[in-house]
């Protein structure tokens, strides 16, 4: 049986160094030859280095072990390539077992006869690794695994890696940098107008009116909307109906409310969050409803199994056990093992009925069934209700969180407030909230407010009044085009600042703050997405909770539903996400252009510019390229907004 495990990277060089755990569970250093064929990686078998101090015994001793324990199985496995948008999903790699290859330390020839060379093939040399197989491999669900666990954000101090980091020191610069900045522009505008804020239009904007807009739109989301989130699969019709009036209500009051775009920016992003967490919590309670009454059923099946009486002959009823397959019996009942199998039934049978299926509709019709035919057919359905039963538990470890015992007022609002959008039975929690930790994350987050105020109001909003004078005294749109460059220019530095500040505010200062609150324990807001080399590694590390969602409910859905390729999938994706940012773009510009939409969807054909020959193991070259990106992208957005 071949195994599903995640292949390992390989070096095409003659050999390196891996790690392996000795018997006492201290790591040795060894050092393994990849060989370039299939045929050298079978002979490479016979002659590896022992792993454990027993498998250096003699000869003599190997060959009488060997006698007692059954065949084993080789994996000859060809280097996988990452998928673009998924970077746990792997191109399945070409795999090629062998039964017992090692005879008395030897490969045996008959296997190295039917070994296929490598060659190019369109796919260049191919590198092959060695592997044991696993007795139990790990299965890919049906639903997106997400594996929530306790560690903290890049940038918290909390984050011994990041403490102990060798640039740590950079960190602390920039700060001071930042600091000395601010003290600068204020003395100026002290010196120029008396207020070391200056003219303050910005802080006067914020706070004009309306200054709890979130407050209206959670009243919304959790006092209308839980009556649908907690009921069954049948109405996730009427979800789908309430989501899409949800985020036309967000966009419309801001429209009838004429707020200020800072305004107006809270109340979209914030409706968008709500409706993520409105979807992924239907969804997926939709679907353990749904896995729910699929094992209620079985289990009045096996009632109604236990009333047969069984008939003395062989019975003719069909399906005869000789037809069924059970060799899932031999693994544990588990979520993983039950879609696992249903993938491989489905690819195998189509659209015929599963045996399940079969030994339902006899059960029903009341057919005679022999001794043999109500035994196996009692494991069959057994298995299959414990299997369902394990996907309803999740990884909840408390009853009080297994569907359907979650649904409840109180797990919906708790939910409602954690810094996911998400849904999981179970996440893990910490064990007391630190109100100085909550305390040190509130001042950092005023602080950043006021820093992107005095930046905002010393470089952005004169050359934002610059282009609004422009066009109130009567400038073509081609003498306005000619001032494109220089706003371009004026405007890259502020917005860089401005960017990578307001990512801060958020990931770092409020969902560190909400996390706390709340005893969520998986503080892994993003990933290292300053080091990225291509567009798509940077659309999985800066925002890990929006890309899980994506990820989730968007490419693996799409997927699931729409029974469309991978790489599709990753092209809805992307267009979903570039249609949502452009739709705040046009709450607060009032155009629709579609600037954002075009910039950001630019971003599939720079994926695969990455991974061509030139650009492929350039790493310093490819993160060159990703921050002339970052630098330019935001301000020559906001520059043909202004402009045009």
């Amino acid at each position: 049986m071949a195994t599903t495990e995640e292949p390992r990277p390989v070096m095409k060089s003659k050999g390196h160094s891996v790690t392996d755990l000795n018997n006492h569970g201290v790591r040795a250093r060894r050092e393994v030859h990849h060989p370039a064929d299939l045929a050298e990686a079978l002979k490479a078998v016979g002659h590896r280095a022992p792993d454990t101090p027993s498998d250096s015994n003699s000869d003599s001793g190997r060959e009488d072990t060997d006698k007692d324990k059954p065949l084993q199985s080789v994996l000859l496995r060809r280097k996988s390539t990452n998928d673009s948008y998924d970077d746990s999903a792997v191109v399945t790699p070409e795999i090629v077992p062998f039964e017992n290859p090692e005879v008395n330390g030897k490969s045996s020839p008959k296997y190295l006869q039917s070994v296929p060379k490598s060659g190019s093939q369109g796919e260049g040399n191919k590198t092959y690794v060695v592997e044991r197989e696993k007795v139990l491999p790990n299965r890919r669900e049906k639903l997106r695994d997400m594996v929530f666990t306790k560690q903290f954000s890049c940038f918290d101090r909390q984050n011994q890696d990041a403490a102990n980091s060798q640039f740590h020191g950079f960190y602390v610069l920039f700060w001071i940098g930042m600091t000395i900045l601010i003290i600068k522009m204020g003395a100026e505008n002290w010196r120029k107008t008396g207020n070391p804020l200056g003219t303050n239009e910005i802080m006067k904007t914020m706070f004009r009116r309306d200054g709890r807009t979130g407050h209206q739109e959670d009243h919304l989301t959790v006092d209308i909307v839980v009556v649908l989130l907690l009921s069954d699969g049948i109405m996730c019709g009427l979800t789908g109906i309430w989501q899409t009036l949800f985020i036309a209500g967000v966009v419309g009051l801001t429209l009838v409310r004429d707020w200020p775009w800072t305004h107006t920016v809270f109340f979209v992003l914030h409706g968008i969050v709500m409706l993520m967490k409105q979807h992924s919590y239907a969804f997926y309670n939709g679907h353990l409803s749904t896995v729910y009454k699929k094992r209620q059923s079985l289990l009045f099946k096996l009632k109604q199994l236990e009333l047969v009486s069984p008939v003395s002959s062989p019975s003719s009823t069909s399906p005869q056990v000789s037809t069924l397959s059970t060799s899932h019996l031999e693994l544990p009942p588990s979520a993983n093992e039950y879609h696992e199998r249903r993938r491989s039934l489905s690819k195998l049978q189509g659209a015929e009925p599963s045996d399940i299926e079969n030994i339902s509709n006899a059960i029903e019709a009341a057919e005679p069934l022999d001794m043999e035919q109500l035994h196996l057919f009692e494991r069959l359905i057994k298995w299959e209700a414990d299997a369902l039963a394990d996907e309803l538990t999740g990884k909840a470890t408390d009853p009080a969180h297994y569907y359907p015992n979650n649904l409840t007022f109180r797990n919906h609002y708790e939910y409602i407030v954690l810094p996911t959008v998400v849904y999981e039975l179970q996440y893990p929690r910490s064990d007391s909230i630190k109100w100085s930790y909550v305390a040190e994350k509130a001042c950092a987050l005023i602080g950043v407010i006021f820093v992107m105020i005095m930046i905002s109001q010393a470089y952005i909003y004169p050359v934002v009044m610059r282009t609004v004078d422009m066009k109130e005294m009567g400038w073509t749109t081609a003498q306005r085009f000619q001032e494109f460059p220089w706003v371009l220019s004026d405007l890259i530095f502020p917005f860089m600042m401005e960017y990578l500040l307001a990512w801060y505010l958020i990931w770092e200062t409020v969902l560190n703050i909400l996390a706390e609150l709340t005893y969520f324990a998986d503080r892994s807001f993003y990933d290292a997405w300053w080091n990225s080399v291509s567009w798509d590694q940077y659309a999985r590390d800066w925002n890990r909770p929006v890309h899980n969602f994506l990820l989730r409910h968007v490419y693996h859905s799409s997927i699931s539903s729409m029974k469309v390729n991978k790489h599709t999938a990753t092209l809805i994706t992307f267009f979903l996400s570039a249609c949502v940012h452009e739709l705040v773009m046009w709450c607060i510009f009032k155009k629709l252009r579609g600037y954002l939409l075009i910039l950001q969807m630019c971003q599939l054909p720079l994926v695969k510019l990455s991974r061509t020959r030139w650009l492929r193991n350039q790493e310093t070259l490819g993160n060159m390229l990703f921050w002339a990106g970052i630098f330019t992208g935001p301000s020559l957005l906001c520059s043909l907004y202004l402009i045009l």
